[in-house]
């Protein structure tokens, strides 16, 4: 499957949406212009598919029905808030400068700097007040720790946060592909990682388990950040839903600016094909076709 996220996925981010409703803050005290700004990151659209990663990779590997409201559920809210709060903080004029994502205006800009940093600071504690709430059935608590540690890992210095960094301040400069994959590595990578890491770790796979799905996720993100760069450059802004050629605008340097587009969309299909093979070597059978469709309507999509 290509292009747009197809019914099937709609329909589980749809049902992703209304689960993590609860996770996210709001109140009517005196801090309800933040916990507002905070709301509107979140539901103001996203496809969801780092939490949908995380349940079709929980569920792939054998994770309980049972177990999903509360242990998965606080993890779903999680990640999503962590990456909601990351596209808050990108899209502000220190960083990328954006006024428009998914179509709407992006959290800074309906709200203002300040309370833009405030709602992305806000997500992310909420993000691990969330996780913190799982509930395990034997109350071990070993599988939601485990979590955790990566969780942590995945969005910090080493990860997310690290990648971001690397790339503000290479913007403007050539970068070698080295460091643009280091970029890629962390920045987009670290986060698909952690989603299905975490799905599998409280699924209670094995530790060799976890680190194949690790692979999956690698080559899975580097995929998705290769056509985010496709997109940028082929793409519209009324199909996209936020400004093209950003890229090009803040000078940076891109998979399609190094390896032109031909190759890019080539590597992109390889990476793809590489995921799905090392997923076909795992043990989820058929529980592990929506995981597999999932990735595969990654490739190629125009969103």
């Amino acid at each position: 499957m290509s292009g747009n996220i197809g019914a099937e996925q709609a329909a589980l981010a749809a049902e992703i949406t209304e689960r993590i409703r609860r996770f996210v803050p709001s109140t009517d005290d005196y801090q309800k212009l933040l916990t507002e700004a905070m709301e509107y990151s979140v539901f103001n659209g996203g496809k969801r598919i780092r939490p949908m990663l995380l349940l079709l990779t929980f569920r792939a590997l054998g994770g309980s029905g049972a177990e999903e409201t509360p242990l998965v559920d606080p993890f779903l809210a999680a990640i999503e808030m962590i990456h909601c709060y990351s596209l808050v903080h990108d899209d502000l004029p220190a960083m990328d400068n954006d006024n428009y994502r998914r179509g709407k205006l992006t959290t800074h800009a309906k709200y203002g700097h300040a309370m833009g940093i405030l709602a992305g600071d806000g997500l992310l504690n909420a993000a691990f007040e969330a996780a913190l709430s799982a509930e395990e059935p034997d109350c071990s608590g070993r599988r939601t720790v485990k979590a955790l540690r990566i969780l942590a890992a995945k969005a910090g210095a080493y990860g997310m946060v690290g990648g971001q960094a690397v790339d503000v301040e290479m913007t403007g400069k050539p970068m070698s592909e080295g460091e643009l994959a280091f970029v890629y590595r962390l920045k987009t990578g670290a986060l698909l990682e952690a989603a299905m890491q975490v799905g599998a770790v409280l699924a209670g796979a094995s530790d060799e388990v976890v680190a194949k799905v690790g692979e999956i996720a690698s080559r899975v993100g580097m995929a998705f950040q290769i056509q985010d760069d496709i997109l940028d450059i082929a793409s519209t802004t009324e199909e996209l839903g936020k400004p093209v050629g950003s890229d090009e605008k803040n000078h940076k340097t891109t998979y399609v600016t190094i390896h032109g587009m031909r190759a890019s969309r080539e590597a992109e299909e390889r990476l793809s094909t590489e995921a799905l093979a090392i997923l076909a070597g795992l043990p989820c059978g058929a529980a592990g076709e929506p995981l597999a469709r999932l990735i595969s309507s990654l490739v190629g999509r125009t969103v």
